[in-house]
C-alpha cells in the first residue's frame, strides 16, 4: 500500500523547533516533488513549503520564511522540514504530500496525501 506518514509534531514553547519527517511506504519518493501544508482549526489548508525531485528547487509561504527549511533523503525515502522560531500562530496539523507543481515561487496543489501531525505552539 502507497502511503506517506508524517511525524515529529508535538507541543512546543515559542520560540522553539522542531522537525517534521514525512516517510514514504510502498512506492519511492525520489520522482515525486514533495509539499508540506497545514491546517489551523477553522482556516482552509495552506502550502507552506515544498521540494522538487531531483533539482532540489525550495518553496516558502512567506508565512514560514526564513524559519523553515525543507529537505529530502532518498536513502531514507523521507523529506523534512525544520521548523524554527515557532509561534503560536503556527499551531496547526502538518500535512505532507506529492504535488504536481513546485516552483521558486509557488506550489501546487497535493494530491496524495498523509494523514498529518499536530503542532501545537504554546506557553
Amino acid at each position: 500500500q502507497e502511503k506517506l506518514v508524517e511525524s515529529g509534531g508535538g507541543l512546543v514553547q515559542p520560540g522553539g523547533s522542531l522537525r517534521l519527517s514525512c516517510a514514504a511506504s510502498g512506492f519511492t519518493l525520489d520522482y515525486y516533488a514533495i509539499g508540506w501544508f497545514r491546517q489551523a482549526p477553522g482556516k482552509e489548508r495552506e502550502g507552506v513549503s515544498c521540494i522538487t525531485s531531483s533539482d532540489g528547487i525550495t518553496y516558502y509561504a512567506d508565512s514560514v520564511k526564513g524559519r523553515s527549511t525543507i529537505s529530502r533523503d532518498n536513502a531514507k525515502n523521507t523529506v523534512y522540514l525544520q521548523m524554527d522560531s515557532l509561534k503560536p500562530e503556527d499551531t496547526a496539523v502538518y500535512y505532507c504530500a506529492t504535488v504536481l507543481r513546485c516552483r521558486s515561487d509557488s506550489m501546487g496543489l497535493g494530491y496524495s496525501w498523509g494523514q498529518g501531525t499536530q503542532v501545537t505552539v504554546s506557553s
